[in-house]
């Protein structure tokens, strides 16, 4: 599995409620992604910064997920480039699920 980190900055005067209106009308786009295992979405407004933490099943299905389209998206969206990191994800501890997952 692959972690992936993505932030951005938020541009003055978009508030939470601008955030979080984005943040919703982009779940279903992303629920209906098979590849996805789960997505939190982020925001902190005393830095004034957003994003996401993906768990993807695999690298290329986390980078396929990022093509000019989504960059020039969130550029036009939120006025910033995005900061984009990958991390091995072997073992997650899930207590939602009440598992472990385990990929190794």
């Amino acid at each position: 599995m692959i972690t992936e980190i993505i932030t951005f900055a938020i541009p003055d005067g978009m508030t939470r409620d601008d955030v979080i209106a984005n943040y919703r009308r982009s779940a279903p786009t992303w629920r209906a992604n098979p590849e996805l295992i789960r997505k939190n979405y982020l925001f902190d407004a005393e830095t004034r910064r957003a994003g996401g933490v993906y768990l993807w099943r695999s690298m290329e299905a986390a980078k396929s997920a990022r093509g000019a389209a989504w960059f020039e998206r969130v550029r036009s969206t939120y006025g910033s480039e995005p900061t984009v990191q990958y991390f091995e994800t072997p073992l997650v501890a899930d207590n939602a699920l009440g598992q472990t997952i385990d990929e190794t």
